[in-house]
C-alpha cells in the first residue's frame, strides 16, 4: 500500500490536531511544522498533545515512522552572515531536539542558499553548519533530510550534485538523508515525466536511492527546467497526473512516505480548500471506495462536456500555462489559472446540482484533468 498523506496544521493541540486532520483526508502518512514555518516562536513540548496524537494515529493506521518534520524556512545554514549562520544552526538543533520528542525520525530541511556568495561557498557553509548541528544533537534520533531543490535564486540543492557535495563535507552523514520533491527536481531540468527511471538511475550513481527518506508530491506551474518552484494540484500542472503517479508507484519507491504539498485552490481565500483528499484517493488507487459510483459518472459528464467544447484537458492546462507564462498582456487581461477557467466553463453551463459545493466540483474537475485513460482504468 502506497504510504501517502499531505502537510496538515500542527497548531492549537499539536499532533492530536495533526492527526485528526490526517484522518480526514484519508492518510497514511502526514508532515508538520513545529511551529510556524516564518518564525522561531514555539509552544513547550508539553504543550504539544504527543500522547493523545500517537493514540489517534494509530486509531486510523497511521504509524509515526512514516511521519516527518519540516525545519522552517528562516533557517538558512549557507548564509555569510554570522547572526543568520548561528540563527540556523541554533534553532535547527532546538527543532531536531523537538522532532525526537515527538518520535519522528526525520525533519526535512531545505540547505539553504549562498546570497551574496557562490555555490562552492553555500556548499561549504551548508556542511559546516551540519556538522555542528548534528554533533550537537547526538543524543537523538533523528536524521536531516536534505530536500532536492528547485535551483531558484541562489538556492543550493538545485542538483544531484551539490545535494552529494553536501554529504560528503559532513562527517556524520550517515544521519543524512534526502526529500526528493518533485516539483523542484522538475524545475531543476530532471525529466521525471518522460524518464523516471533514468532519473533515479542518476540519483543513485551520484547520491544513493538509499538516502531518500521522503518524496514530496507536487505538480508544477512551470515546464521543466524553469528554475521557479511554483506549486500546483497534481493534474494541473506541467507534470501531470500520469507523470506524478509514475514517481509515487514506481517499485524504486514503494517504501518511501510521500507528502503533498499541493495549493489550495478555490475563487477566493474564503472558499479555497485542498484537494489532499482527491488527491491521495487518485494515488493510492481507492478513488471510487473514497468518493463513490456517482462521483465517477460526474467525471464521465465532464469528458462529454469538455470534448464537446473542443477541449482536451492536458492541452488546455499546458496552453493556458504557456500563454500565462509568454503573453503579459493576455496575463493581464486575464490572469485566471487553468483550473478556474475550466471551472468557469463549468458553472456557465450548470453541469451539476447548484448546491454541490465549489470544493466538490473542484474535486470533480481534477479527477477529468487525471484522464480518460485513468477513468476507464477504474
Amino acid at each position: 500500500m502506497v504510504k501517502i498523506g499531505s502537510h496538515v496544521s500542527f497548531s492549537d493541540k499539536g499532533l492530536l490536531n495533526a492527526a485528526n486532520e490526517a484522518q480526514t483526508y484519508g492518510s497514511s502518512s502526514f508532515m508538520i511544522y513545529t511551529g510556524a514555518p516564518q518564525n522561531t516562536r514555539r509552544k513547550p513540548i508539553e504543550d504539544l498533545y504527543i500522547p493523545e496524537g500517537k493514540a489517534a494515529m494509530a486509531a486510523s493506521g497511521i504509524k509515526v515512522e512514516d511521519i516527518v518534520v519540516h525545519a522552517p524556512y528562516i533557517v538558512n545554514l549557507g548564509s555569510y552572515k554570522e547572526d543568520t549562520f548561528r540563527l540556523a544552526v541554533d534553532f535547527l538543533q532546538e527543532e531536531i531536539r523537538r522532532t525526537n520528542q515527538i518520535g519522528v525520525s526525520n525533519i526535512v530541511l531545505h540547505p539553504g542558499a549562498f546570497t551574496d556568495k557562490d555555490a562552492e561557498y553555500g556548499i561549504a557553509r551548508i556542511a559546516e553548519g551540519l556538522n555542528e548541528v548534528l554533533d550537537g544533537t547526538k543524543e537523538t534520533n533523528v536524521n536531516i533530510a536534505l530536500e532536492t531543490m528547485a535551483g531558484k535564486g541562489t538556492e543550493i540543492g538545485r542538483s544531484f550534485e551539490e545535494i552529494a557535495q553536501i554529504i560528503d563535507k559532513v562527517r556524520a552523514n550517515d544521519r543524512l538523508t534526502v526529500c526528493m520533491d518533485t516539483c523542484h527536481i522538475h524545475d531543476a531540468g530532471y525529466d521525471i515525466v518522460n524518464d523516471i527511471d533514468g532519473v533515479l538511475h542518476q540519483f543513485d550513481e551520484i547520491v544513493g536511492l538509499n538516502r531518500i527518506a521522503v518524496v514530496h508530491v507536487n505538480d508544477s506551474k512551470n515546464p521543466r527546467g524553469a528554475s521557479k518552484d511554483r506549486h500546483a494540484p497534481i493534474g494541473s500542472g506541467w507534470i501531470g497526473y500520469d507523470g506524478i503517479s509514475g514517481v509515487v508507484r514506481h517499485e524504486l519507491l514503494k517504501d518511501k512516505p510521500f507528502i503533498l504539498e499541493t495549493p489550495w485552490i478555490g475563487k477566493n481565500d474564503a472558499t479555497e480548500r485542498p484537494m489532499y483528499e482527491l488527491e491521495i484517493a487518485m494515488l493510492s488507487g481507492n478513488t471510487e471506495q473514497r468518493f463513490g459510483g456517482k462521483f465517477l459518472e460526474d467525471v464521465e459528464r465532464l469528458h462529454h462536456l469538455f470534448n464537446g467544447q473542443g477541449i482536451v484537458g492536458r492541452e488546455y492546462v499546458l496552453q493556458t500555462w504557456e500563454l500565462l507564462k509568454s503573453d503579459a498582456k493576455a496575463r493581464k487581461a486575464d490572469p485566471r489559472e487553468p483550473m478556474e477557467r475550466l471551472y468557469d466553463i463549468l458553472m456557465e453551463h450548470l453541469v451539476f446540482d447548484p448546491q454541490l459545493s465549489e470544493e466538490a466540483v473542484n474535486h470533480r474537475l481534477l479527477a477529468y484533468l487525471a484522464g480518460k485513460e485513468w477513468l476507464n482504468s477504474l
